[in-house]
Order: C-alpha cells, then sequence, then structure tokens
C-alpha cells in the first residue's frame, strides 16, 4: 500500500518511537503537533511514487500544486523550492517540452519570466490534486463526528497563521 487511498483495505503504519507522546514530559501542542506531523511525514513519505503515477519527478508535482494558485516568477518559484534559479530552468524546460506550463514575460517587466499552466498541465494538475486529496484509508474510515471535528480544527489553525 503506498499511503494514498487506492480502495485497497491493505494498510502500513510506521510509527518511530521518537513520535510516542503518551509518556508525557511533553504539554499539549507539542503531542498534537508531533502526531499531526508524524500523520503527515508517514503519508507523504509515499509522495514520490504518487508522482511516479503521474510520470512526473516529486519536485515537478510540487510546481504543478504551486502554479495551482495563478501565474508564478521563477524567482518565486526558486524560493519556494528553496535552490539556485538555474535549477528551475531546467525543471521548467523539462515541464514545457512535456507541454504542461509556460513560460511568459511580467506585464510590469518583461525580464521577469512568470510560468503559467497550460491547458494540459491544468488537466494533470487536477487528477494530480485530486489524488493528493484522497485520505489514507484510516483517516476515510474515521466517523463523521471525528472527522468534522479534526477539519473544523484544521481550519481553526490555519487561520492563525
Amino acid at each position: 500500500m503506498n499511503g494514498f487511498s487506492d480502495g485497497s483495505s491493505e494498510q502500513v503504519t510506521r510509527r518511530p518511537a521518537s513520535t510516542d507522546v503518551s509518556e508525557g514530559g511533553s504539554g499539549l501542542p507539542e503531542q498534537a503537533w508531533t502526531l499531526l506531523f508524524e500523520l503527515l511525514h508517514t503519508h507523504m513519505r509515499n509522495f514520490p511514487a504518487l508522482a511516479a503515477e503521474f510520470e512526473l519527478s516529486p519536485v515537478q508535482a510540487h510546481v504543478l500544486r504551486q502554479l495551482g494558485e495563478g501565474a508564478l516568477a521563477m524567482s518565486t518559484l526558486a524560493h519556494y523550492l528553496s535552490c539556485d534559479a538555474s535549477n528551475v530552468t531546467g525543471l521548467v524546460d523539462r515541464l514545457e517540452a512535456r507541454g504542461l506550463v509556460e513560460r511568459k514575460s511580467s506585464e510590469q517587466d518583461r525580464r521577469v519570466k512568470m510560468l503559467v499552466l497550460t491547458e494540459a498541465g491544468a488537466e494533470l494538475r487536477g487528477r494530480l490534486m485530486a489524488r493528493l486529496g484522497a485520505p489514507p484509508p484510516l483517516i476515510a474510515a474515521m466517523p463523521d463526528e471525528d472527522l468534522a471535528a479534526l477539519r473544523d480544527i484544521m481550519r481553526r489553525a490555519l487561520k492563525t497563521q
């Protein structure tokens, strides 16, 4: 099982001993954060396999996800990916060769190259986002009351940023 919902009932759960928060010693915020981080880390550990389903590298999948927000300057993408602009050029070259993104000059500054999704890129991004949005089986199997509470807690947590 790759950790993403695929209709299979098989689930592999690994939880390192370092995340055992039942022994106390940490406050509730640390316990909650540790468990949330472990859940996300376990789920995203399988991100490379998911990206490969779309014939993308994990970084290319992140780029498509980010471009769904609208046009993005290549320099902003380099900052987002924490890499040098020359690395972004090669990455974009490969996405452009597949017809998924286009470079366009910024309307404010022609020297700035903006990245936009093509129609094919938007379609692939839509399928990728649907796959990313599929909850792991253990989350999907939770009672509706728990899911609603979890959703509401996450909404509140995101509003405080």
